[in-house]
């Protein structure tokens, strides 16, 4: 091309690289959707709008009548035993401290010990009868609203990829969570708070915040990760104007977010709205809203002082007051609409999470006193409020432990069988579904994958797990990939 005659001709030092001397001249890649809304004057933006999909696939209805409409997951981080707390084994007692008459698969330490039975007993509870273990008092209390799975398996051993298996369907980092799919397939009924929130107890799974990832969705599908205490988020009150004002237009914080809007609405114009500025935008929305919402959220002035102590709010062991206000929290979200809240529990002292590969009695009682309490008060207040219908509430960790001991006193990590419970949201209530071996070892009847709990949990909210998808590297992926089943006996 020759050179544009002056002056257009560019000076020095501004120099263009041939053949397009002149920053005028130089070539600017369009975008289908800019090519789309530029082409004839604008009018292919009106296909374009009718084209465009919507982040959400609920854009178009569920696809069936959903049972509930929001979750709360209780991440028991570790694995707690099952025959220690939903699944009694009479036999472990009976041979307790004798060789254990199984083959053993491996294990992760490889310090396996004798047959060893639960330090606590089990009692029926309710209508029921369902057993429960005196690890869970207060929880016992509520077994007619419970639906035990004993035969839930993973596909991994070590924490991390069964962490990231039980959050997102695959045993690598990468993909998206099921709170992310979730909030993706429904969106949010609130629009202040996020639809996501992970409310963390101090305990941060192995696998990181990776585990409440977006992945390959939009990013404003990741969790918001709150904290417990009066400021759950950092940075959460905007800095003060000269004048001491709030956030409003006319003050330094206004004019800034203003500014910033106009440079997201220019860089939109420029480079086609691609979704992650897109998703950008709407953090940013997100988080200005949320200086207002938050701050009212986790003000619990309005509830009832028999409210506070049922949770356990001031409770003397500091693990339970902690657990207490993060169910109560949860509580506080989904009433406001926020759509998949998940909980991680508190630290115990001395204690590494549910991981008990020795001293497993002092472990699991300091874990179940941190959480049992809390929990019990949840279901109880969501069921008084007219909620717990509408809400799933999911009880699960990566695996459970082994019926025979690691070193004397511990368990090692067992995903051949384990316990998980559901409650609300259209679940079996008062019902316990397959079991284990007579040791509590492997699951034998009616054996459940990850990937069936993910299907049951988005079928219980109107969605066939076969047609929520997203594509990516050529293909449509989905939480349960090629596999979830919807097992009726699950619903009530």
């Amino acid at each position: 091309m020759k050179p544009p005659a002056p002056p257009y001709q560019c000076a020095p030092p501004y120099q263009c690289a041939p053949p397009y001397p002149c920053g005028r001249m130089r070539p600017i890649e369009l975008s289908r959707r800019q090519l789309l809304r530029d082409a004839a004057c604008g009018f292919g933006s009106v296909a374009l709008a009718a084209l465009a999909p919507r982040y959400s696939a609920a854009a178009e209805a569920t696809h069936h009548r959903p049972r509930a409409k929001q979750v709360i997951f209780l991440y028991m981080d570790g694995g707690p035993g099952q025959m220690d707390t939903f699944d009694p084994k009479p036999l472990l007692e009976k041979e307790h401290r004798k060789p254990f008459a199984m083959k053993k698969e491996p294990t992760q330490f490889d310090s396996n010990g004798t047959t060893l039975a639960s330090p606590w007993k089990f009692k029926q509870y309710g209508q029921s009868g369902l057993p429960i273990s005196d690890l869970f008092p207060h929880l016992a209390t509520q077994a007619d609203r419970l639906c035990v799975v004993r035969s839930m398996t993973s596909d991994f051993s070590e924490h991390t990829s069964a962490n990231y298996f039980l959050h997102t369907g695959l045993g690598l980092a990468g993909r998206p969570s099921m709170g992310a799919w979730i909030t993706y397939g429904l969106g949010s009924e609130c629009e202040n708070l996020p639809g996501y929130v992970v409310i963390n107890g101090g305990l941060t799974p192995p696998g990181g915040l990776e585990t409440f990832a977006s992945g390959f969705l939009p990013a404003d599908f990741q969790a918001s990760v709150f904290g417990t205490g009066q400021s759950p988020l950092a940075n959460l009150r905007p800095p003060s104007s000269p004048a001491g004002g709030s956030s409003t237009r006319g003050n330094s914080v206004g004019i800034r977010r203003q500014l910033l809007a106009e440079l997201d609405r220019a860089s939109a114009a420029q480079l086609g709205s691609p979704g992650s500025l897109e998703a950008a935008i709407r953090n940013y929305e997100m988080a200005f809203a949320m200086q207002t919402a938050v701050p009212e959220l986790v003000d619990f002035k309005d509830e009832s002082a028999e409210t506070l102590a049922a949770y356990g709010i001031d409770h003397a062991f500091k693990p339970t007051a902690i657990y207490a206000r993060q169910c109560l929290l949860a509580r506080r979200l989904i009433e406001r609409g926020v759509r998949f809240v998940e909980l991680t529990c508190p630290v115990t002292e001395g204690n590494d999470r549910w991981d008990q590969h020795r001293r497993l009695k002092k472990g699991h009682e300091d874990n179940a006193r941190a959480v049992d309490q809390p929990i019990a008060a949840l279901l109880e207040d969501l069921a008084r409020r007219g909620m717990l219908d509408e809400t799933l509430v999911v009880f699960a960790g990566e695996f459970g432990r082994t019926p025979f001991a690691q070193g004397v006193d511990g368990r090692d990590h067992n995903p051949f069988g384990f316990s998980i419970w559901m409650a609300g949201g259209g679940v079996a209530a008062g019902t316990a579904y397959g079991a284990t071996d007579e040791y509590g070892y492997k699951a034998v009847e009616n054996p459940l994958q990850m990937h069936d709990l993910h299907a049951m949990m988005l079928h219980l909210l109107g969605i066939d797990h076969r047609r929520l998808t997203f594509r990516f590297g050529g293909r449509d992926m989905r939480l349960t990939d090629v596999h979830g089943r919807i097992i009726p006996e699950l619903l009530g």
